[in-house]
């Protein structure tokens, strides 16, 4: 019968375990990393070693699979006279293993952190006489020592100095580098027994009884799971994210970056460039790396599709870590373009920001469509099926979870409808329900920043200044979605929370028009714009309907006409946006 397991559990000495990291045959994938732990992390780790105590196992991958082909690197402060292909990567035990390494088998000083998160050089030693003692703590007998092995005071005088053999033996501090080195344990024992002639059968005693201490770091071990090489790439982006909890998270983009880097394409300098590209665009600025690995997936499974009918459009991570070199080099400047093209049509759409982006995830089937459809998206009819589409997504809220099956559908199906196939699933599935106008709250919300944004495409106007808002009033103003009948106003009257902070009583305004508003009445501060800005009622009564806002409710300070009026108006502009009716049921019950 054929085993199905992808692992082997294993144990292994630790020296030999950092004989094979010093000399390059088990190596860090490229996407680890660097090495972080501090000194004291370094002295407990040593600490639990001496003691014989588990510090937890190592997890490795198997080299040699085509698919899996990482770029590899020494673990940090191994230096390789040559390049050295591993036998094996470091998936999990990075930290420990790179301490140790570092500590036993480097001729060269640990760089390492203080508690203040200071660079420091250090030796690590053992102190024989405190090892020994059990009213010492064993963490207390491993002993750090700066890179030139003195100590000295605050006026930089020397008061202890390690920094040669006899000085080591004298003050019985034992360096870690001999510890695998049987000849330099002999001279170091040699040295020490030989300090005080008169003292040589309690030294003798002494070392016998530490020779036990070096006798545990000899024969320690360490217990391994190696993951074989056959084990897809996917599966050990996935036993990483599990394993690595403590470190940074592991994303398709950082197996990608290593993977590529075998073929000697960096792909993080070259979305670094496109990402100082992309971002001269603010709306542009929450997107990520992962974002654009999925449109170059869907970009790529969508060309195979048109090679071979039975092949999915896909961007799951499986997928985008399928991806070859050749296939992101071939997409990522249509995908780079796409994404341009995506930001002048949210312009369009009157979405300024990343702030107020409601699915910043959308961009990423978007960016495909455009990029497939190239000059075509100019046209007319394209460009409104393509703006339908988006706000179906947005205010039928279709983008918050299993959104990679939608992306694939979505690229699929919007370029079908525009060849003149049937409306695809976002449209169709999208629904608005009118009492969810009445718990729209917050920015949290995609549907809530999606009908700010269709208030300023209808040409709201700051009620102060009476401009419609563009995109340099949008920053230079700080436009962001304000009370229309303030909050305290609302407090004071005993209207329901619910319905005061709703977005149906609330629109874009300037801050500086907010800060007029205060917490005054409507009828108060809509005369005392009026006033101070020299707007006549019939002007001011013009700004107020650009927000769908009914003048005489708000001058009367009537909250539920206002409310029941600008209900009716919004629904109105969600359905021209969705091109779809909204069913309005016969009686209202908000839930508030």
């Amino acid at each position: 019968m054929t085993s199905v397991t992808n692992f082997d559990s294993t144990k292994e000495s630790l020296q030999d375990l950092l004989k094979s990291i010093s000399s390059g045959k088990t190596q860090l994938p490229d996407f680890q990393r660097g090495w972080v732990w501090d000194d004291n992390h370094i002295k407990s780790l040593i600490a639990s070693v001496s003691l014989s105590y588990p510090i937890g196992a190592v997890m490795m991958l198997q080299t040699g699979n085509s698919e899996v082909n990482f770029k590899p690197k020494p673990v940090e402060g191994v230096t390789l006279l040559q390049t050295q292909e591993p036998e094996r990567l470091i998936l999990d035990g990075q930290q420990r293993l790179t301490s140790l390494t570092q500590s036993f088998y480097l001729e060269q000083p640990v760089v390492t952190r203080d508690i203040r998160g200071k660079t420091i050089k250090r030796w690590y030693y053992i102190d024989i006489h405190k090892a020994l003692d059990p009213f010492y703590d064993r963490e207390e007998s491993i002993i750090a020592l700066p890179e030139e092995k003195v100590i000295k005071n605050f006026r930089g005088q020397v008061i202890h100095d390690y920094s040669t053999l006899e000085k080591e033996c004298e003050a019985g501090l034992f360096p870690f580098t001999r510890i695998f080195d049987t000849a330099k344990i002999t001279e170091w024992q040699m040295k020490f027994l030989q300090m005080n002639p008169e003292e040589i059968q309690e030294k003798l005693q002494t070392w016998n009884q530490f020779s036990d201490i070096i006798q545990r770091f000899q024969q320690y071990q360490i217990p391994l799971i190696i993951l074989r090489k056959e084990t897809p790439k996917e599966a050990v982006c996935q036993v990483f994210e599990k394993v690595n909890t403590g470190g940074v998270p592991l994303t398709a983009f950082e197996l990608l970056t290593a993977t590529f880097a075998a073929d000697d394409f960096n792909l993080r300098k070259d979305w670094e460039a496109r990402k100082t590209r992309l971002f001269q665009q603010k709306v542009l600025k929450s997107n990520q790396s992962t974002d654009f690995l999925q449109t170059i997936s869907l970009l790529a499974t969508y060309d195979r599709k048109r090679e071979n009918a039975d092949v999915p459009i896909s961007c799951k991570r499986k997928d985008v870590l399928k991806l070859s070199l050749q296939e992101y080099q071939k997409w990522a400047e249509p995908a780079t373009a796409g994404y341009e093209t995506g930001a002048k049509f949210l312009f369009s759409q009157n979405i300024f920001s990343e702030r107020d982006l409601p699915y910043r995830t959308q961009l990423v089937p978007l960016a495909a469509i455009y990029a497939i459809l190239g000059d075509k998206v100019h046209n007319d009819s394209i460009r409104k099926k393509i703006a339908q589409w988006f706000w179906c997504g947005v205010l039928g809220e279709l983008y918050g979870s299993t959104i990679e099956t939608r992306f694939a559908k979505d690229v699929q199906e919007v370029l079908e409808w525009i060849n003149g196939g049937n409306p695809p699933s976002t449209v169709q599935d999208a629904n608005f329900s009118p009492t969810r106008l009445y718990t729209l709250r917050t920015r949290n919300s995609a549907a809530y920043k999606g009908i700010s944004t269709l208030l300023l495409r209808e040409g709201g106007q700051d009620f102060r200044s009476g401009e419609t808002v563009t995109v340099q009033m949008y920053f230079d103003d700080q436009i962001d979605i304000h009370h229309i009948f303030p909050s305290a106003y609302c407090t004071t009257k005993s209207i329901e929370r619910g319905r005061c902070d709703s977005i149906v009583n609330k629109t874009p305004l300037s801050a500086k028009t907010n800060r007029m508003i205060g917490g005054n009445a409507p009828g108060s501060y809509l005369e005392r714009i009026q006033k101070n800005t020299g707007i006549t009622k019939e002007r001011m009564d013009e700004i107020l309907h650009s927000h769908v806002i009914d003048p005489e409710s708000l001058r009367l300070n009537d909250f539920d006409s206002f409310f029941e009026k600008r209900e009716e108006k919004l629904l109105s502009i969600i359905e021209n946006a969705m091109g779809k009716p909204i069913a309005r049921p016969a009686v209202n019950h908000p839930i508030y």
